[in-house]
């Protein structure tokens, strides 16, 4: 059962004095919205649907219509930092730089959070009548009641680690695409209510700094002289950053593709009616006996997801080289080389898929899966086929025929 109970649901408003909040202002305008710890597909079929689901952490998800609404809203609820909290917090992040240089060899965005909040649970201490005051103790640590701690480390995480505002989406496993327009609110692709607006909006006034911040992100740096810069975020996430006013009229824009932390399997698709299971059998035998596959569709059609779902047919003892710009491919193999191209630096050391490609024909693989074939890397695919290597890969077109004329 997917549908949270009321005893537990209780417990979540309790915990979680920002959702309780939010729920009984929602209670007054729309009734007590439906919870849910994984969303049915059926309910977008609700004419005035009305729920709220749970994601990691303190980030909860309402979706809803009314009758005044042509299409369902997502916001998010998160919590918010009153005055005194925004000064407790200020205080904390000047004492946690000042223990910075005593946390070394953070590697990965998880040990990043396991570090913060280590030096949290150093510089502060638990203390229910603290809530609304700034006070020390004897040792000199920040008093925070358990609701101020839970704020102010998500609010820290987020803009440290985490995603700032875009956090919520990042969070959600229900999420595909997040467009980003200065001046507008963020819209999302949702996995059952398709295209949604979102509570969060993006200032004009720091929407440079913002796209600035991300593209530092993600390895690409962006400016008015190069002003488009595509990357890939620690979970596996896709961005496109256009920043420059010249070539974005509004401003800087951003487009985050969401992908899932474990690659759907076949038999899910097969139950979303992508294929059936002839046609996943059929491909099963070409992958177990070394035929090249082209993954071809439209944008968003499911390309690489159907190739991530695929890849457990090639059997286990191949060796499999990838080939990417970024990091979309999964395959489960013991012996998987994966290979990134080089955008960045000068450009005599730049490294493009055809390079990769030319290299992966000498290290005797048993597989070739370039992420997508787009360009003159093509040419290198066919080469490699002709020579006996078995080729994955996906193709943006919509049709048949538009694949052989392009």
């Amino acid at each position: 059962m997917t549908q949270i109970e009321e005893a537990e649901v209780q417990k979540l408003l309790q915990d979680n004095p920002h959702l309780k909040k939010y729920v009984e202002e929602v209670e007054k305008k729309m009734g007590r919205p439906q919870f849910y710890s994984k969303v049915p597909r059926d309910v977008k079929e609700q004419e005035y649907p009305n729920l709220i689901y749970t994601t990691k952490g303190v980030v909860f998800i309402h979706i809803f219509k009314t009758k005044e609404m042509d299409r369902p809203e997502y916001h998010a609820v998160t919590p918010e930092l009153n005055e005194v909290e925004k000064q407790k917090k200020d205080i904390i992040l000047e004492m946690m730089y000042e223990r910075a240089h005593l946390k070394t060899n953070i590697k990965t965005q998880d040990e990043l959070r396991k570090a913060i909040k280590e030096v949290l649970d150093e510089i502060t201490v638990i203390d229910e009548n603290a809530e609304g005051k700034i006070e020390k103790s004897k040792g000199g640590k920040i008093k925070v009641s358990s609701v101020e701690r839970m704020d102010i480390e998500y609010d820290i995480t987020k803009d440290i680690v985490g995603g700032g505002p875009l956090e919520p989406f990042m969070r959600d496993p229900y999420i595909e695409d997040i467009h980003i327009i200065t001046g507008e609110n963020v819209h999302l692709i949702h996995k059952v209510f398709e295209m949604v607006k979102t509570n969060v909006y993006i200032d004009k006034s720091w929407a440079n700094t913002f796209s600035q911040e991300f593209a530092e992100k993600i390895g690409s740096p962006v400016s008015e002289g190069q002003p488009i810069a595509d990357g890939t975020l620690p979970d596996g996430s896709r961005v496109n950053i256009i920043h420059s006013k010249d070539v974005s009229l509004k401003g800087p824009t951003m487009t985050v593709r969401k992908f899932s932390e474990t690659p759907i399997s076949i038999t899910q698709l097969i139950n979303w009616g992508t294929m059936d299971a002839g046609i996943a059998a059929y491909l099963w035998l070409c992958l177990q006996y070394g035929r090249s596959i082209f993954v071809c569709g439209e944008t968003a059609s499911g390309k690489t997801t159907t190739s991530n779902a695929m890849f457990v047919f090639i059997p286990p003892d191949k060796k499999i080289f990838s080939v990417e710009n970024t990091p979309e491919v999964k395959v489960p193999h013991a012996v998987w080389q994966q290979l990134l191209t080089r955008s960045t630096g000068p450009k005599e050391g730049h490294i493009d898929e055809g390079d990769l490609l030319r290299a992966g024909l000498r290290s005797r693989p048993d597989y070739i899966i370039p992420g997508e074939t787009r360009g003159i890397e093509g040419r290198v695919v066919f080469q490699a086929m002709q020579t006996g290597h078995p080729v994955v890969t996906t193709f943006h077109a919509g049709s048949v025929t538009k694949v052989i004329q392009r």
